[in-house]
């Protein structure tokens, strides 16, 4: 990696995402020029959305969070869902918060040489996150509350989202 000062800054993406946010009617918090958290609305739950901008390595976080419990003696099967549901991503990955246990979906953006995020691939992004998101929840729920392994619960939400039209 090239350690030479970079003679085309990105724009601060966060910028945009505001104006994305603030375009949805979604509930918005920008807490600093490199921070901002958010929350859609979805079918099963409220997402919390939150960016992170690093100017000095031109990339942006981002995380989409459930607005789910995880009870801790359910959090290893958790973990294997999340890794079977990763293998059917193209974009982003799932998580676990080290805390509390809160499944999230995350991204990252790399900037660097360019000028900014376009608008379109902002909204991509979270356009994708909640989407996958929406498709995984009812998995996540069949795992947390329903007692159903990891390849059953993927297994019954697939089927569920496939026959929804």
């Amino acid at each position: 990696m090239s350690m030479t000062a970079l003679s085309h800054d990105a724009a601060n993406p966060l910028d945009t995402m505001e104006q994305i946010i603030s375009a949805n009617d979604w509930a918005c918090d920008r807490r600093s020029a490199s921070e901002m958290a958010a929350e859609a609305p979805g079918r099963w739950c409220d997402y919390g959305l939150y960016f992170c901008w690093s100017h000095e390595i031109s990339a942006m976080h981002f995380t989409c969070a459930f607005d789910l419990k995880v009870p801790e003696k359910r959090r290893a099967a958790l973990y294997e869902l999340l890794a079977l549901a990763n293998e059917r991503l193209w974009i982003g990955h799932f998580g676990m918060e080290a805390d509390d246990g809160m499944p999230v979906f995350r991204h990252a953006v790399l900037l660097r040489g360019a000028p900014g995020a376009s608008t379109e691939s902002l909204e991509d992004m979270v356009d994708i996150a909640l989407t996958e998101c929406e498709r995984f929840f009812p998995a996540f729920q069949f795992v947390l509350w329903g007692g159903k392994t990891p390849q059953d619960a993927l297994a019954a939400a697939m089927l569920e989202c496939m026959g929804e039209a």
